[in-house]
């Protein structure tokens, strides 16, 4: 069995922005050599989400107007500034994990891997890609 391992670097435009990664992971599984195995995606962030659904522009608007509706930036919380980007990154995945199969991401038809800022300014972020099998 073989690991490989990279970081991938971007800039987020602040809160609500998502950053569609699906061509840098698979960039790196194309450097990894690795055929069949397992891809990990990890945000070593306490405000950043990785997810996985249609990148479509409405439904991310959704998906953003949901997460304001579940957990308002504007409710008083006892944690200064951000307790609310905490809180969403608590209740969603700082990781993925996906299959490899012949060399390609195993995603459906319409799904794309995407980082989520939940934080409330802009952020260099890094995201951690392991790709493990053979």
């Amino acid at each position: 069995m073989k690991i490989y391992q990279e970081v991938i670097t971007f800039k987020t435009k602040g809160e609500g922005d998502f950053v569609d990664i699906t061509s840098m992971v698979e960039s790196v599984i194309a450097r990894s050599e690795i055929r069949n195995g397992l891809i990990n995606v990890f945000a070593p962030h306490a405000t950043g989400v990785i997810g996985v659904t249609e990148y479509d522009p409405s439904l991310l608007k959704d998906i953003w107007d949901t997460l304001n509706t579940l957990i308002p930036r504007n409710r008083s919380y006892r944690h200064p500034e951000n307790a609310h980007s905490h809180i969403r990154s608590l209740l969603l995945s700082p990781s993925k994990t996906f299959p490899l199969i012949d060399g390609k991401i195993a995603l459906g038809t319409w799904q794309s891997v995407f980082f989520i800022e939940v934080d409330t300014t802009p952020r260099t972020r890094r995201i951690i890609v392991q790709v493990i099998g053979e």
